[in-house]
């Protein structure tokens, strides 16, 4: 049973940094695409990035690029989301999230792609 575990959230000033942690188990992750996603209150929940575990590709959204940085440790099967000059605007609820199968190609943007979900992570940002 694949289980997702996210840490790292928290409430930090605004230009700020915070890296946050997925811990992953129940299945050999090499061959699964992860992504983070967030939601903020009132708003439909949406990707901040996602990665191709087989070959490391990375996609982002536009509002975050060259801000954050998705990563993965897979002798630890664990994902990374390090987020640099933080803004208001990133608070959020942050979600972990696997899709198996995506092996060699870039991972999926749809949130519907992805079939398995941590409990999320709070992350606040004060102007």
């Amino acid at each position: 049973q694949v289980q997702l575990v996210e840490s790292g959230g928290e409430l930090v000033q605004a230009g700020g940094s915070l890296r946050l942690s997925c811990a992953a188990s129940g299945s050999t992750f090499s061959t699964y695409a992860m992504g983070w996603f967030r939601q903020a209150p009132g708003k439909e929940r949406e990707l901040v990035a996602a990665i191709s575990r087989s070959i490391g590709t990375t996609v982002y959204a536009d509002s975050v690029k060259g801000r954050f940085t998705i990563s993965g440790d897979n002798a630890k099967n664990t994902v990374y989301l390090q987020m640099d000059s933080l803004k208001p605007e990133d608070t959020a609820v942050y979600y972990c999230a696997a899709v198996r199968g995506f092996v060699l190609r870039p991972p999926p943007r749809d949130i519907g792609e992805y079939d398995y979900w941590g409990q999320g992570t709070q992350v606040t940002i004060s102007s």
